[in-house]
């Protein structure tokens, strides 16, 4: 049997179309008792609101979208994607919204998507991730005039709401903590350079050069992937003069890391500290435990939710919202380094010796 039609149900319940149309759009014109056996007849049907007529009455869709421009198989590795959408998916859940996800390769399929989704009321808005430096996406967004979230910042999203964090003052805490163990030479395995936090934690590393007076502190951009941090972990351990910290920018790349120091024979952390931008569990099953940024992602995820759905209601409203800066979780994996007894520098604020 193909999809009932307002005629079948008509034919169920031995009344008028028109009876049918009146019980189903909750509009008067028909007796309680007659709208309990329309409806009644509906559910035995199994039948669902056609999501075009729905769209042309201006019924919302009940669902939030939310596209994600990187390869699949990397993205299935992140653990910190896992948890937000985990997060996302509650909070909108409670809301009895769905969330639509799509994973494509490249801004130019993802910006289709927005298009199409749009023009079909598929959605009611959107989230958009991975903030880019003069990000395309943004002036689209603005275009279709759809109630969209961004998740990152601060900047660089226009008239768009937001929901971020301080990316800089989080690598700032990192920085702070290898510069009171005596760290000198630190290297930064950065994730993709075109992201917008990328940016930010990559600045913050260069100027950690004059402000905390490090011999040498750089960024090694990659694509997230474990493959490229450990190739990236393992060229900085070739050379003759080597860094004594290593930065991650994702839990991922520091433990794939962590694995090639291992095979290369360099101690972690008497030889060497390493440190995660990302808390997930990841870090606590390893060994050494890794000193990470830790964060409720998932809480994250709920808030994100939150604000779009208050954004779909008020869309004329601009909402910006900054999350607490992530403290650092100091584990076994970072020490003073080969040489050095460190400094008696206390521990920054938001970092936390567990």
């Amino acid at each position: 049997m193909g999809r009932p039609t307002i005629s079948d149900i008509a034919a169920k319940a031995g009344v008028s179309k028109g009876a049918v149309s009146f019980a189903l759009n909750g509009r008067p014109g028909v007796s309680d008792a007659t709208r309990a056996r329309i409806l009644q007849a509906a559910a035995e049907m199994n039948w669902r609101p056609h999501s075009a007529a729905r769209a042309l009455g201006g019924a919302r869709a009940d669902a939030a979208g939310l596209v994600i421009a990187r390869p699949a198989r990397t993205l299935g590795l992140e653990p910190f994607f896992g948890h937000l959408l985990s997060g996302l998916q509650a909070g909108l859940s409670a809301r009895s919204v769905a969330l639509h996800l799509m994973v494509v390769e490249d801004t130019a399929a993802e910006i289709e998507i927005y298009r199409r989704w749009a023009t079909e009321q598929k959605v009611d808005g959107f989230v958009l991730v991975d903030l880019k430096t003069r990000d395309p996406r943004i002036a689209v967004l603005e275009e279709l005039g759809m109630p969209s979230l961004v998740l990152g910042g601060p900047g660089g999203h226009g008239t768009l709401s937001s929901v971020w964090a301080d990316d800089s003052a989080a690598m700032g805490t990192i920085l702070e903590h290898l510069a009171g163990l005596g760290h000198g030479r630190i290297a930064h395995v950065a994730g993709l350079p075109a992201f917008h936090h990328t940016q930010r934690r990559i600045r913050a590393v260069r100027n950690s050069i004059k402000r905390l007076g490090f011999e040498t502190a750089e960024s090694l951009p990659t694509d997230f992937s474990d493959t490229e941090g450990a190739a990236i972990t393992r060229k900085l351990l070739e050379r003759p003069i080597r860094p004594t910290a290593i930065v991650y920018d994702s839990d991922v790349m520091a433990v794939a890391g962590l694995a090639v120091a291992a095979e290369m024979g360099v101690a972690v952390p008497a030889e060497l500290s390493i440190v995660s931008f990302d808390d997930s569990l990841l870090t606590r099953i390893v060994h050494p435990t890794l000193t990470s940024l830790s964060r409720d992602t998932f809480a994250l995820g709920m808030r994100v939710a939150e604000e779009l759905l208050a954004t779909i209601a008020e869309p004329a409203t601009r909402r910006d919202t900054q999350m607490p800066t992530p403290h650092l979780e100091i584990r076994q994996s970072s020490a003073a380094p080969p040489g050095s007894l460190g400094t008696a520098r206390p521990l920054g604020k938001g970092t936390k010796a567990v």
